[in-house]
């Protein structure tokens, strides 16, 4: 207890240097929290795949059409217990340079697309609503809200994969099932593409850009990827079937690059944290060195001398830690709200959390580890001739 007291009224004996040490742990806590936050909002698609979901696409690359005769031929693979199919169809919404205006539009089979997707969740009468008219939408709660749209409101989209001024009728509103769903797209009706280019384009039409496959059993998606690509192997559209998580993870590793700078950068700030507190640290020790000699001289032990350091150093690194975890928040929050449609998911994980917590406590141990050791070693008439 009496080291506890003396730790503490150690802490503050250089009010500006210590408050500077904290305002920088926890800058550095919060800059940790929040790339990691980035990082994994970047995966957020593959942690949210389905375990019993398959995606089949062109073997040569994502942006290659597959025929819509395929879609009987993969349903009559053994394993496979329903097919739909999507298509990516890009095109700008308002002001294209808004980052807010962009989001996932795509052209779906409206009768069996949200059977394969039941974290969808889609009130019954707008279901049947949106299948019955050839130009309707189902768009997500949180896009909804972000653009401020509702049930009968036009959405305008000017194309450019599929050219040409668009007009769709919202008809339903999405909500995620569980936290992960991304709630952000927009879903319509393949076909209203499709009869659309019959009139403008007839060489594009019966051409979808993926198919998704719900198996009876997760255990068999080898053989069922085995299986469908074996179909089509010597046909002009050669197939690549994967997992949706595979599929997913195939996106996120176009930009690996990215997330390798930020796993840099996060480690770069764990440095940084390091550097901060074992400079306030050494300092502190140094400026002490007396006193330990004294300290040493009444009887104190070793483990009361490492209680001292170690304890003033584990404070410091502890409050600006939590601090820096506590902005962490609000940032994220503020940040995705920004970015609603970039990064669907942005909330901070436990894991991360529990990462900066793991950082700052590690970043104490080893600061106050140098001081320690040369108070421990320093024989009491050379630290009582010592000038701080």
């Amino acid at each position: 207890m009496f080291v506890i007291r003396l730790v503490l009224k150690n802490l503050f004996r250089h009010k500006l240097r210590t408050t500077l040490t904290i305002i920088g742990i926890a800058i550095a806590v919060l800059s940790f929290g929040f790339i990691r936050t980035v990082v994994t909002a970047w995966s957020a698609g593959v942690e949210a795949s389905a375990a019993n979901r398959m995606i089949t696409r062109h073997n040569v690359s994502f942006v290659f059409p597959l025929p819509l005769s395929y879609r009987d031929q993969i349903g009559q693979v053994p394993g496979v217990d329903l097919v739909s199919f999507a298509i990516w169809f890009n095109g700008s919404y308002k002001d294209p340079n808004d980052w807010k205006n962009f989001f996932p539009r795509l052209g779906v089979d409206a009768d069996t697309y949200f059977d394969l997707y039941p974290e969808y969740l889609v009130a019954p009468q707008e279901l049947e609503t949106f299948k019955r008219e050839r130009n309707s939408c189902i768009v997500g709660a949180k896009l909804a809200q972000e653009q401020n749209l509702k049930v009968g409101d036009i959405l305008p989209i000017e194309g450019d994969i599929y050219p040409g001024r668009w007009e769709f009728v919202i008809r339903g509103i999405y909500r995620g099932k569980d936290p992960s769903a991304d709630e952000t797209q927009m879903f319509f009706h393949w076909k209203y593409v499709d009869e659309r280019l019959a009139q403008t384009q007839p060489g594009r039409t019966g051409l979808v850009g993926w198919y998704i496959m719900r198996v009876q059993n997760p255990d068999q998606m080898p053989q069922v990827a085995q299986a469908v690509d074996a179909r089509f192997l010597n046909s002009r559209a050669p197939t690549k079937t994967e997992t949706e998580k595979e599929f997913q993870q195939s996106f996120v590793s176009m930009s690996s690059a990215i997330i390798k700078s930020l796993d840099a950068v996060s480690v770069v700030i764990v440095g940084i944290i390091l550097l901060v507190l074992a400079n306030t640290i050494v300092m502190s020790a140094r400026e002490r060195t007396r006193e330990y000699a004294v300290l040493k001289t009444l009887g104190f032990r070793p483990f009361h001398i490492i209680g001292l350091i170690g304890g003033e150093s584990i404070l410091i690194s502890g409050i600006g830690g939590i601090l820096g975890l506590a902005l962490t928040y609000p940032l994220s929050h503020t940040f995705g709200q920004a970015f609603p449609t970039l990064f669907p998911i942005f909330r901070v994980q436990t894991v991360t959390l529990l990462l900066a917590g793991a950082v700052a406590a590690v970043a104490a141990i080893v600061a106050a580890v140098f001081p320690t050791i040369r108070t421990l070693r320093i024989k009491i008439s050379d630290a009582l001739r010592a000038i701080g």
